[in-house]
């Protein structure tokens, strides 16, 4: 099976009239003038290699990506080895200009294989493409990023956290549906009890509608650290020292822990592309033992009905987190509307990342709002209405804990160490022994009239 390929730059008669004397698979079917050219050619579906002997400068993350979801691998000259590493960090096989045409022929056929056997990775989640739907993906694991013993502490046993790929650390995406169920009130809060266990965390605010991580914790930030990063990361210039920089440390009593605080707007949100947010995650792997997301709340995938079917989605932030993540756990609010919308969203979470396992999370749980005995009240409930994942975890009610924790821009743990809901929050990913502990409603409930 021959690969067209499409080049860019003044390759030099030698090298293409090189290619096309060797008579093999690999054939030069257009040279462009300009990137722009080049990616206009790939996307009609001309070619599956392209050859960027000039310009390689040019090339970033998402444009690779682009790229690689119309099935074209891309091979660029440089004799530069920081520019060759730059390249090769963004998912770009480098080689030297002077590179024999033979060569460059088996680096390409080995672009286009090694494409071909990863499939479209995460295609669905970066643009609108009519020909493809959510479909799920195998997470890769580059085998050259491990951290020494020396560089962290054993992560230990977190409770519903999945395994990790050897030498790299966990992600734990927090996601419910619209509605306000309280999504980054739990991740701000699992991130700070697994700081306050020991582990090394970040906190990652992804909700591309309305982040709110740093106004929760009383951060004075309008630089947008999640943006920040990723315009690191799609140029290729990403490190583990870059991030540690980028993300604010937040110290509690008890631990510490970073942040990469959300946009400031939400029309900002094509800062957040799916091709750099897989990077940054990559390195946040690296750096931290758990990394936790605020995920937003939208699935939908309404850019598919776009002209452009490589367009940007603008829910590429939520739609990745979900499918990297190793645990998700989906928020809902206790009450007779919050449980149908979420019994809706996780059909919604289904389609969209088949992978996803998510564990279900009952929060605001209170007898006013769905009678006595709350949580047989929802377990029914949710018996009725019939979803596949089962409840796991209820959350009490505690506005005056989280009033007195949003007024003081800090977490429960400081503000309102003996709550109920702090320690549900605690025992959700601290103390899977505790699994089958009496209900924390009830206990509550019980512990009022032992007062009274």
């Amino acid at each position: 099976m021959g690969i067209p390929v499409v080049t860019v730059g003044s390759t030099g008669d030698d090298l293409v009239g090189g290619l096309e004397r060797l008579h093999g698979p690999v054939s030069v079917v257009r040279r462009c003038g300009e990137l722009a050219e080049l990616l206009a050619a790939c996307q009609t579906g001309l070619a599956r290699a392209a050859v960027v002997a000039e310009g390689s400068e040019e090339l970033t993350a998402s444009l690779v990506d682009r790229l690689s979801a119309v099935g074209v691998a891309v091979v660029a000259l440089t004799d530069s080895p920081e520019e060759a590493a730059r390249l090769q960090g963004i998912g770009v096989t480098a080689e030297v200009s002077g590179v024999e045409a033979a060569a460059l022929a088996v680096l390409i056929a080995d672009a286009v294989a090694q494409l071909g056997g990863a499939g479209q990775r995460h295609a669905a989640s970066a643009f609108a493409d009519h020909s493809a739907a959510f479909r799920a993906q195998p997470r890769t694991q580059d085998p050259t990023q491990e951290r020494t013993p020396e560089a962290y502490a054993d992560a230990g046993d977190l409770a519903h956290v999945g395994a990790a790929p050897p030498g790299a650390g966990q992600i734990i995406a927090v996601w419910g549906p619209a509605g306000s169920p309280g999504r980054t009130l739990v991740a701000a809060n699992i991130a700070g009890e697994l700081a306050a266990a020991g582990k090394s965390v970040v906190l990652v605010d992804a909700d591309s509608y309305g982040a709110s991580v740093a106004a929760m914790l009383g951060l004075l930030d309008e630089a947008a650290g999640l943006a920040q990063a990723c315009r690191l990361a799609d140029q290729g210039l990403l490190d583990g020292a870059a991030l540690l920089r980028i993300a604010a440390p937040v110290a509690t009593r008890a631990g510490s822990f970073r942040v990469l605080t959300g946009i400031t707007r939400a029309d900002r949100w094509t800062e957040l592309r799916a091709a750099a947010l897989s990077l940054v995650y990559g390195r946040a792997r690296e750096i931290a033992e758990v990394t936790v997301i605020d995920a937003g709340f939208c699935l939908e995938a309404d850019e598919e009905l776009s002209f452009d079917s490589m367009a940007p989605r603008r829910n590429a932030a939520t739609l990745r987190s979900l499918e990297l993540a190793d645990t998700v756990y989906a928020v809902g609010s206790a009450d007779p509307v919050g449980v149908p919308r979420l019994v809706r969203g996780l059909a919604e979470l289904h389609a969209a990342v088949p992978q996803a396992t998510p564990h279900v999370v009952l929060n605001k749980v209170r007898a006013a709002a769905v009678g006595r005995s709350p949580e047989r009240q929802l377990r029914d409930a949710w018996a009725r209405y019939g979803p596949t994942a089962p409840l796991e975890a209820f959350l009490p009610a505690d506005p005056a804990a989280c009033d007195a924790a949003l007024l003081a821009g800090s977490l429960l743990l400081e503000c309102a160490p003996d709550s109920d809901l702090r320690r549900a929050i605690a025992n959700l990913v601290c103390a899977p022994v505790q699994r089958n502990r009496r209900s924390s409603v009830l206990s509550s409930t019980a512990k009022r009239r032992a007062n009274g």
